[in-house]
């Protein structure tokens, strides 16, 4: 979520927009009209409700025109902020808007409506492990009766994250479970009812009926209609249906990590004038995020989200940890062990890449390049797991002992790797350290002498443990080793100089 995966094609192709203003001097009638034409395309392309595109091209060309370019700015740039702009009020606005919170002391009611096979049970789980870790207590409850799967379900996730679940099994009414399902929440005093309602493959009248008798069984303070963001142009309609018979007061974009076209997310505020409020981004209990519409622009255009990749290094790191990695940093003592942490804490994250995803300067990198760099730490990881606890602990073991060279062929035999990841491994591990041993300099820490010797430049530092290496590789292995494509971006940020 980052050019977002679902809207990765749109962001390629709104790049040749922008580049059809290049030597133009300002913006006028004539000259916006080839790269709006563009911007048209790939949100057609994206799967946005054709109405949506035609009023939201109209927008962009109308406050283009004449618009003065700030001098030092281009005007493709121009172009690129009106749009930016529009595609943010597109999506709502600025900032995020959750749930609003009864302040009576009631229990606040959220209706969570869709059809299904849309995510539905699954985002009522989610929403309850976010609202508790917010210091809200929760109860789930059950009204599905048509399919007693999706019951037992929201119980296997209520016992999953630690959610009491209310039901009356597949024979009750669900207008009376859920008034059940609230009154026993005001009786043990509890913040918020989640009610997961039944789906339908499609939209009829006894669905939107029983919908409309739950949500006044319960007064419901929050109508949340969940919309899978595959649905594409079809979310339009799907949401004017359901707004208009029950008035929704939000929606929830599931599969927003998949791979979509993300029109979804273009298209139900423009249709409903009701905010998307969350995205599921992964099948993790945790893989729910606030929407903000300002930061899925940024990714949509290509610039990253900083904001959210921060919030997510602070949900995922303890501070106990941070601060022994800081200690460890500042007296040079940073090993494989550390490394390898810091790949389990990406991979709590979400993975390498949707940590990628969220880096501004990633945007041309391909499907390709990111799913590279994943396996570039799974290979990482086994050969760290071939290496003895000493080896571990005291990397420089590797390059600057007696016994390095027998040590390297053991690690690449024992984790079936080739010597040329373990070459790829030293220097990006060398890199990383080097680089964390400059911050630790700036912050007062004193580097020790150690085997990869900090003092030296990462050119200096490549050729060391490149030398090294070299030494135990056959003559012409390396050149066939190095035929194997290393990622553009591995090779420029993550390993020493070449």
């Amino acid at each position: 979520m980052t050019r977002a995966d679902a809207f990765a094609g749109m962001s390629d192709k709104l790049d040749k927009a922008w580049a059809r203003l290049q030597g133009e001097k300002d913006l006028n009638a004539d000259n916006v009209k080839a790269p709006l034409k563009d911007v048209r395309r790939a949100l057609l392309e994206a799967d946005v409700s054709l109405p949506v595109v035609r009023r939201f091209i109209a927008r962009c060309e109308e406050k283009a025109v004449g618009m003065k370019v700030t001098k030092g700015v281009e005007p493709g740039q121009m172009l690129v902020k009106c749009v930016a702009d529009e595609l943010c009020e597109l999506m709502g606005g600025v900032g995020a808007e959750g749930i609003k919170f009864r302040d009576d002391g009631e229990p606040t009611v959220v209706l969570m409506a869709g059809l299904q096979g849309v995510g539905k049970t699954t985002a009522c789980g989610k929403l309850s492990l976010a609202l508790r870790k917010q210091g809200k207590s929760v109860l789930l409850v059950a009204t599905d009766v048509y399919r007693p799967a999706a019951i037992d379900q929201l119980k296997t996730l209520g016992k999953q994250i630690g959610v009491p679940v209310f039901d009356m099994g597949v024979d009750g009414n669900p207008p009376e479970i859920a008034a059940r399902g609230v009154r026993k929440a005001k009786d043990e005093d509890i913040d918020v009812v989640i009610v997961d309602t039944a789906g339908r493959l499609n939209i009829d009248e006894k669905l939107m009926g029983e919908l409309k008798a739950t949500k006044e069984a319960t007064s419901a303070d929050e109508t949340l209609l969940v919309v899978d963001a595959m649905t594409g142009q079809e979310a339009a309609t799907l949401t004017a249906s359901f707004n208009e018979a029950v008035e929704i007061t939000g929606a929830i974009l599931t599969k927003m990590d998949g791979d979509t076209r993300g029109g979804a997310a273009l298209s139900v505020r423009e249709v409903s004038g009701k905010p998307i409020k969350f995205t599921g981004v992964g099948e993790k209990m945790d893989a729910l995020e606030p929407f903000y519409p300002e930061r899925m622009t940024s990714r949509i255009l290509g610039m990253g989200d900083i904001v959210s990749l921060v919030e997510k290094v602070q949900a995922g790191v303890k501070e106990e940890e941070a601060e022994k990695i800081k200690q460890k940093i500042m007296s040079a003592t940073f090993d494989f062990n550390d490394f390898v942490g810091q790949l389990e804490m990406m991979n709590n994250m979400g993975g390498m890449k949707q940590i990628m995803q969220m880096m501004p300067g990633t945007a041309k990198l391909s499907e390709a390049d990111m799913e590279a760099a994943g396996k570039s730490m799974t290979i990482a990881k086994s050969l760290i797991n071939s290496m003895t606890k000493e080896e571990r602990q005291y990397p420089d073991m590797l390059v600057a002992s007696t016994t390095a060279d027998s040590r390297r062929q053991r690690i690449v035999k024992g984790s079936g790797r080739t010597e040329a990841d373990l070459a790829q491994l030293i220097m990006m591990f060398g890199g990383m350290r080097t680089q964390m041993q400059k911050m630790s300099g700036q912050l007062g820490g004193q580097a020790g002498d150690v085997g990869l010797q900090p003092q030296l430049s990462e050119a200096e530092l490549s050729k060391l443990a490149m030398n090294k290496i070299r030494k135990t590789v056959k003559p012409g292995m390396v050149r066939r080793q190095k035929a194997k494509k290393v990622p553009k971006f591995l090779a420029e940020r993550e390993s020493f100089s070449q």
